[in-house]
């Protein structure tokens, strides 16, 4: 699946950076800075931007208007967290042996670091201080780190790609927003999860339905009253042939709202327009007097601002069966209604690019601005309408092709009313979303599994079928079918270059980056088992079509493109129409005639092995 697009036109005055990831899958530390992520403290009127590619952290006084220190830390940066108390920052380094910085705010002094898993982000820190939790993304898992020790004090398994986290302000349940649906996609129901952790125990006690569909799960914050928790996501249409875009027929993005008491979900509510998209919202948080929510929106480089109050009276009249709206009468309504919060809510468009982390002091939003190196000031002033500007946090440089296609590849300028962009249905750096879409480029209704872009350009043909011979024409197959749009031939390159640069993230399968025992063991089983036959060379494909016996009914004449086995272990679920859920059910529930490699007469043990290697890849 690609979708790709056209994003706004930029000055050669944007501090720009190519998004190149090293053999070990981390960023090297560059001239280019890449804000993602900010925290904002009040008393202070500090905000520190954790400045990701840059791989430091900028001190910028709301009060000067300038950045007044910048604090250099090492790799990727994903998060950052503020104990004013202490004046403590705690950074996330977002790499395989995942490391948070521990910082003092007001020297800049690192003093000390602290081990936690694969690609740690969303730090959250209890009110006294004396706890951290850390999302680590590829692990599946939220560490509990006591901050005195430094140590990490419990491990928690969470669903998939856990990647936004908040704490309750009685500080008793952390909420846990996970990226992206887990489980098998070719049933009637796909969708991410909210995992709920009582932290006395330690335990992951819940893990909370959302809206079919539900993806993307960027961020989540709780009221301040801890009656309830907002998360930004995209509402998949993923159940319709993708044949046109209007009224948000293929995707649309929302706010999912939870009762924490309860810990249920209270609807998800949409914050497009009619005819005009808000794709991927990212950033949210609550003003502090609690009478709004504010979220980034990264793709069409806003922010929304929503009356909370009001939406919980319009909430608790649909749930009553009142008429709230033209086409909402019931709360099963709300996620499919436009118009529901349309008089509830501001989108602000802003000066810079692609706006993720967000803060607020008092009735000031501050949003992390990606792409345009810069950091989002928005002044709101009762009805008048609110000033936004854009202030950089660094010298300025020209954009590469690369950087250029990355950020094409996040904006969803050129989309046909703004409803999606490339990284809408390949989330993080460009893979997939655990979702079947269906397509049209090989027929009508026969959904198929979203494929990695990661090195599309090397494994031709493209497509699950090979409906495109090369990567470069699917691209721009996407500008046209699936966007609705066109886009210039430098435009469509400037993807192919930024595709291209991806490199694989070393699998949480490796211990101390090398094949783990077992996988030794199964790599011999690989080849006894003739999967190498097929899943040959450097990239595990031959790049041919086959049959092997999974075909859906009336495809049966249908050969399969065979998909590298590089990262594997990022892009189940498996298969071309998503049905299985693991890679052991590809071996044995799946491949009862041996058609896809010789595995019926493998033992328990074997079969582990087996995967464990595969997995490792």
């Amino acid at each position: 699946m690609m979708h790709v697009f056209f994003g706004k036109c930029v000055s050669s005055v944007l501090l720009t950076m190519i998004l190149t990831l090293s053999a070990v899958g981390v960023t090297a530390q560059s001239d280019y800075l890449s804000p993602v992520d900010l925290v904002a403290d009040a008393d202070s009127g500090m905000v520190y931007v954790a400045e990701a590619t840059a791989g430091q952290v900028a001190c910028f006084d709301t009060a000067s208007g300038k950045v007044t220190r910048t604090i250099n830390l090492t790799g990727l940066l994903s998060g950052v967290v503020l104990d004013a108390k202490t004046s403590t920052l705690y950074v996330t380094q977002w790499t395989p042996d995942g490391i948070v910085h521990v910082v003092n705010a007001k020297t800049g002094r690192v003093t000390g670091k602290i081990k936690t898993g694969h690609s740690p982000t969303a730090p959250v820190l209890s009110a006294d201080g004396k706890t951290l939790y850390i999302c680590n993304q590829f692990d599946n898992t939220v560490s509990v780190i006591d901050t005195a020790s430094k140590k990490t004090t419990k491990i928690i398994p969470a669903a998939r790609e856990p990647i936004a986290a908040a704490l309750s302000p009685n500080g008793k349940t952390l909420l846990v927003g996970n990226h992206l649906p887990a489980g098998a996609a070719n049933g009637d129901y796909t969708a991410a999860v909210v995992t709920v952790i009582d932290t006395a125990t330690n335990k992951a006690i819940d893990h909370i339905t959302l809206v079919n569909g539900t993806m993307n799960v960027k961020d989540i914050a709780v009221s301040p009253d801890g009656k309830f928790a907002y998360f930004t996501c995209v509402l998949a249409r993923y159940q319709v042939p993708t044949s046109q875009l209007s009224r948000g027929w293929v995707a649309t993005n929302g706010i999912g709202v939870i009762d924490v008491a309860s810990k249920k979900l209270v609807n998800t509510v949409l914050i497009d327009n009619v005819d005009n998209g808000a794709a991927n919202p990212w950033g949210i948080t609550c003003s502090k007097d609690g009478k709004s929510i504010f979220a980034s929106i990264s793709g069409t480089n806003e922010v929304s601002v929503i009356d909370r109050l009001g939406l919980h009276a319009k909430l608790d009249k649909a749930a009553a069966g009142q008429k709230v709206s033209d086409v909402t009468d019931s709360a099963e309504d709300v996620p499919n209604d436009l118009s529901f919060i349309t008089d509830l809510q501001r989108r602000i468009p802003l000066k810079g690019i692609n706006p993720r982390g967000i803060a607020s002091i008092n009735n000031t939003i501050f949003a992390a601005e990606y792409f345009s190196e810069s950091l989002a000031i928005v002044t709101l002033n009762g009805k008048a309408a609110p000033k936004a500007r854009s202030i950089a946090l660094g010298e300025v440089k020209p954009m590469t092709p690369v950087r250029e296609g990355e950020m094409l590849f996040n904006s969803a300028d050129l989309c046909f009313q703004n409803w999606l962009s490339c990284a809408t249905c390949h989330p993080g750096e460009a893979r997939m979303d655990g979702l079947n879409w269906d397509l049209l480029n090989d027929g009508l209704g026969n959904p198929r599994s979203t494929k990695s872009m990661l090195i599309a350009h090397e494994t031709a043909p493209a497509m699950i079928t090979g409906v495109r011979a090369r990567a470069e024409i699917a691209v721009r197959a996407g500008i046209r079918h699936i966007q609705f749009a066109k886009s210039t031939k430098a435009q469509a390159e400037s993807l192919d270059d930024y595709l291209k640069s991806l490199k694989p993230v070393p699998s949480p399968y490796l211990v101390n980056g090398q094949l783990s025992a077992a996988a030794k063991r199964g790599k011999k089983v690989f080849e006894d088992a003739m999967c190498s036959m097929c899943h040959s060379g450097k990239y595990y494909t031959d790049m041919e079509k086959h049959q092997v016996g999974t075909a859906a009914p009336g495809e049966e004449d249908i050969a399969y493109d065979t998909p590298t086995l590089i990262e594997i272990w990022r892009t189940g679920p498996y298969l071309q129409d998503g049905r299985a859920a693991t890679m052991m059910e590809v071996l044995t529930t799946y491949n009862k005639n041996d058609e896809h490699g010789t595995t019926s007469d493998l033992s328990e043990k074997e079969l582990n092995d087996l995967v464990e290697y595969i997995m490792s890849l």
